[in-house]
């Protein structure tokens, strides 16, 4: 596995994506209650506020990656209706399933598809928007999966990258050492799926800063890269562009 000097980090998720995929499958039933008590109820604010900053207009393509049970997917399909199309890609099926269930969104059919972030099924410039909430995290390698989502976006198109990020200092860290990092194991012991949530707070340790990210969208070809902390600091909103050829 190589490395970021920049942060002495891995360049990507070192468990093997199958294993992934299993934990995924096995916690697809609870993962939105628990995201939910995971985050104290902020992760449909930090959801809101990725669709604000993606600038969502009706008419538009937009791609969901990583897209679980599709609250972000579905979200998407509201913001662009009438006339938009929305894709919501994840290597989980069971999480499929579940996303499934809420389809349609105001009027736009949301499809969905099992397939890898690194390997996208779809052609150069589809997509107007490309977003991944709490997902490129789990990938293999972040900047092969960004180079992708930059790939299908149109020249002037937005990647958002929306992840629960480890705060600076503050309120919001003793909150995450305490909360996060232990109650929520703890948690997932007592719902017979501890393996999954102490993966959950390790993939975070391993996950590179937001400074080293912005580099990642830079290296992906996206320009006017910013960032900033939501929440004191407990999650991350990243925007791009993809610049012309």
């Amino acid at each position: 596995m190589t490395r970021s000097s920049a942060v002495g980090k891995p360049s990507g998720n070192p468990i093997p994506p199958d294993q992934v995929t299993r934990l995924f499958d096995r916690i697809a039933p609870v993962y939105d209650l628990m995201n939910t008590v995971m985050t104290a109820g902020l992760d449909a604010r930090w959801r809101r506020a990725a669709i604000e900053v993606a600038g969502l207009a009706p008419g538009m393509r937009v791609l969901d990656v990583a897209c679980g049970t599709g609250l972000l997917t579905r979200a998407a399909g509201l913001a662009v209706a009438p006339g938009g199309e929305v894709l919501g890609i994840d290597l989980s099926a069971q999480m499929l399933a579940r996303a499934r269930r809420r389809r349609e969104a105001g009027g736009v059919a949301v499809h969905y598809q099992r397939a890898d972030a690194l390997h996208l099924p779809v052609g150069d410039a589809s997509f107007e928007v490309v977003m991944v909430g709490f997902g490129l995290r789990n990938l293999s390698d972040y900047g092969v999966g960004l180079a992708e989502m930059s790939r299908v976006l149109v020249p002037g198109g937005r990647l958002v990258v929306l992840e629960i990020a480890e705060p600076a200092g503050g309120v919001g860290l003793l909150l995450y050492r305490g909360w996060f990092q232990r109650m929520v194991p703890l948690l997932g012991r007592m719902l017979r799926r501890g393996a999954a949530y102490r993966y959950l707070p390790d993939s975070l340790r391993r996950y590179p800063g937001p400074e080293a990210i912005a580099e990642l969208l830079r290296n992906a070809g996206l320009g006017q890269v910013t960032w900033r902390r939501l929440s004191s600091g407990m999650a991350t909103l990243h925007v791009g562009t993809r610049e012309a050829a």
